[in-house]
Order: structure tokens, then C-alpha cells, then sequence
């Protein structure tokens, strides 16, 4: 096996390693938590599946962006949550329940809504583009679905054991998620540096804001939601975007267009820094697990 092979190997190991201890750690009903709450539910689905996505399409098509920057903003616009963002969202105080049920539920919900909005968005810009609904669910089932469900059987067999495993798995995964990030983030440095210039940075700062007011805006009147929702509206899983930029990109487009969702991502996740840290200071207090 090459080390090109191995690299994302290891990321999909470790992703489900810190997926499996956050189900470990999780409280009973905690994965259909939000189905209990069906206003919250809709309004989720409304901030993170139609207005981010029309958003990230209004700002691609107001700023002139470069054909492949503004298909990696929307692609990653359209994708679900990332599975490490429980752990941010809960640093700026939001609710673990409503997190880890809004992972599961995008997750599922993504294998219908991200064919979905490719097509209706391609439509926009005179395209007819179709993503395989079997290509998002191989990525989603084995970043999130599977992993929390593994997570969650272990909790259930071996109750006592949960915590300690969980931390293990979790630094354990962080670790090698942190190496492989990396090596990824070297190997594609030159294609990110190529992303900077012709308002690029301006059009994500633009999305990353808008996305954090919606969910902000949608999350209701409990600030541990709010938290949650602004933060799982601004971030995405990189790794569905691109494997949407497979299924409809040539070989020789490919590498091009997962750079850029890969700057996205990580312009993104820089900008929504300050929210997590406005968030811990107001102090926002968490509700006990469902």
C-alpha cells in the first residue's frame, strides 16, 4: 500500500474512532434526540439544507467567483455535518444532545438532500448535474451512521467501560486526524495558495457570517441550540464535498476543485473561531442530556 493510499486510510479510521467515542459518550435517545423536537427539526433543515445553500450560490454568482471556487463553496454548502464538530460546538456551549442528534439526522438526510440541491442548483447555473444518492451514502454511512451506531451498541454492552474507552478513542483519533490532516494540507498546499486573490476570501468570510446568522437566527430561543445550529450551518463535511466534486468532475477537473473545498473548509472553520469564543464567554449553559 502507497503512502497516497494510506493517508485516507487513516483519516476514515480516525474519524470513526472520534465518532464511536462520541457515541460512547452520548446519553440514551441522545441519536433521535431532535426528532423529538420536530419545530427545531424542521427549522434545521430549512437553515442548513436551503438557506446556506441558496446563500453560498448568491455570493458565488454577486462576487464573480472562479468556476471552481464557487463550486467547492457550494458544494460544501450542501454537505452535511462534519463528524468532529460536536466537540467545537460544545466548547461554545452548545447542547450535546441536540448536536449529536442533528449529526445523525443530517447524516441520513443527506444521502436525499445532497442530490437533490446539486441538481437544483446546477439548474441555476444551465447544468444538469446528478450525484449518485449510493455515492453520498457509502460517505456518510461510514464517517457517521455506522460509527455512531457501533458507538452506540459498545455503550450499551459494556456500560461501565463507556468513559474510558471513549477517551481513548477519541485522543487516539485526534491524533492521527491531526497527522493526516497535515499531510494532506502539504501535499495540496500549492493548489490552496492558487484559491487567494479575485475575492476569494471576502466570498467565504461572506458565506461563513450569513451561515452563522441563519443558524444563530433559526435555532431558537435556547442559547445552547443556537450555538449548535450557527456552528453546524457554517461548517461542513469536507469529505462529502468532495466526494461530490468525483461524480461530477472529469479526472483532470478533480484535483482543482477538491482544493478548492479544501480552502473552504479551512477558511471556514478559522472564521467561525470567534463565534465559539463570543459564545464561551457570554456563557452559555448546557442542558443535561436527554
Amino acid at each position: 500500500m502507497t503512502i497516497a493510499q494510506l493517508v485516507p486510510l487513516l483519516l476514515q479510521l480516525s474519524i470513526a474512532a472520534v465518532v464511536i467515542g462520541l457515541a460512547l459518550e452520548a446519553g440514551d435517545g441522545d441519536l433521535q434526540s431532535l426528532l423529538r423536537r420536530p419545530g427545531l427539526f424542521l427549522r434545521s433543515v430549512l437553515a442548513m439544507n436551503v438557506l446556506v445553500p441558496l446563500a453560498a450560490t448568491a455570493i458565488a454568482l454577486l462576487f464573480g467567483l472562479r468556476p471552481e471556487v464557487a463550486a467547492g463553496l457550494i458544494l460544501l454548502s450542501v454537505a452535511p455535518v462534519p463528524p468532529v464538530l460536536p466537540g467545537k460546538q460544545a466548547k461554545a456551549g452548545g447542547s450535546g444532545s441536540y448536536a449529536i442528534g442533528l449529526l445523525m439526522a443530517a447524516a441520513v438526510l443527506a444521502i436525499v438532500t445532497v442530490p437533490l440541491s446539486i441538481y437544483l442548483i446546477g439548474k441555476v447555473f444551465g447544468h444538469e448535474l446528478h450525484v449518485p444518492a449510493a455515492v453520498i451514502a457509502k460517505v456518510v454511512g461510514f464517517s457517521v451512521i455506522l460509527p455512531l451506531l457501533i458507538g452506540t451498541g459498545l455503550r450499551k454492552l459494556a456500560p461501565g467501560s463507556a468513559s474510558k474507552l471513549a477517551k481513548i478513542l477519541s485522543r487516539a483519533g485526534f491524533l492521527v486526524l491531526a497527522i493526516g490532516f497535515l499531510a494532506i494540507l502539504l501535499k495540496s498546499w500549492q493548489g490552496l495558495v492558487a484559491q487567494v486573490g479575485d475575492g476569494t476570501l471576502l466570498a467565504i468570510l461572506a458565506w461563513t457570517i450569513v451561515s452563522l446568522v441563519v443558524g444563530h437566527s433559526l435555532g431558537g430561543p435556547d442559547p445552547a441550540d443556537r450555538s449548535v445550529l450557527a456552528l453546524a450551518s457554517a461548517n461542513r463535511h469536507p469529505g462529502v464535498a468532495m466526494a461530490i466534486a468525483g461524480a461530477i468532475v472529469t479526472a483532470e477537473q478533480k484535483p482543482a476543485l477538491s482544493a478548492a473545498v479544501l480552502f473552504c473548509f479551512l477558511v471556514s472553520t478559522l472564521l467561525t473561531g470567534p463565534y465559539v469564543a463570543w459564545r464561551k464567554k457570554s456563557g452559555v449553559t448546557v442542558p443535561s442530556p436527554a
